[in-house]
């Protein structure tokens, strides 16, 4: 199928994810796609997208290394640049993950004809921009950010609060391709008591899953286990009013 056919489940009960939204700040929506759709996406995710190794550096901020680049630097190196992502995981700050910034190769013109900006383009049509203001249940959507993201092993997001959930930022979304993941393989989106820092709940990511949920709420991916069968694929990003 061509992925500019892109269409949501017309059988989803909305009202029903209205309410729950509503009550817990949060909502699975299993089934989002069409089977064939999300078939598609996942292919894409898995064969064509040139990802970036992405971590946080105290100094420079963001940090996107591409294969390219990580061969330049050498083992040695990169090596070094990890262990130092390591130490401030231990006192909570940081991610190490491989990404495409599907929102900013869009704008940019990057990777021209690349099939996820098709989906960068859905995320941002009023299809799914209502589809998602009536769920969370405000107004005024006027876009979202869209990044893929691929977790494998030892990969994390340690617990945060999203930066922006008091301006521009409405609620986060996860848009989750994972088939058959085992709970042991770690990767779960975890929301966390603020005073005790106690997990609260925890959701592994499932296949073909829509989960939108208030990035008020201190959340986290816990680390995707050394033994994990497969790499955790998704697009992630915010339903934004600016």
């Amino acid at each position: 199928m061509k992925l500019e056919d892109i269409r949501i489940n017309p059988d989803l009960d909305l009202e029903a994810l209205t309410t729950r939204y509503a009550k817990e700040r949060f909502v699975q929506i299993p089934d989002f796609f069409a089977p064939e759709t999300a078939d598609a996406i996942e292919a894409v995710l898995r064969t064509q997208t040139p990802w970036r190794l992405i971590y946080a550096d105290p100094d420079k901020g963001i940090e996107q290394i591409t294969r390219e680049q990580a061969a330049q630097y050498g083992q040695a190196e990169m090596q070094r640049r990890m262990s130092l992502v390591m130490q401030r995981a231990t006192r909570n700050y940081g991610y190490c993950y491989n990404g495409y910034q599907m929102s900013h190769a869009r704008r940019d013109g990057t990777e021209p004809g690349h099939p996820l900006h098709a989906v960068t383009d859905f995320l941002n049509s009023r299809a799914y921009l209502d589809f998602g203001a009536k769920v969370i249940g405000e107004t005024g959507i006027t876009g979202v950010d869209a990044q893929a993201t691929l977790f494998t092993n030892g990969s994390f997001l340690t617990r945060h609060i999203d930066e922006g959930s008091q301006n521009e930022r409405r609620a986060a979304y996860t848009l989750s391709f994972c088939r058959n993941w085992q709970t042991d393989w770690g990767g779960q989106l975890q929301f966390i008591d603020q005073q005790t820092t106690d997990v609260t709940s925890a959701w592994i990511p499932r296949w073909n899953t829509l989960t939108l949920f208030d990035g008020r709420r201190v959340h986290a991916v816990s680390p995707v286990s050394a033994f994990a069968g497969d790499g955790r694929y998704s697009i992630v990003g915010w339903l934004r009013d600016d």
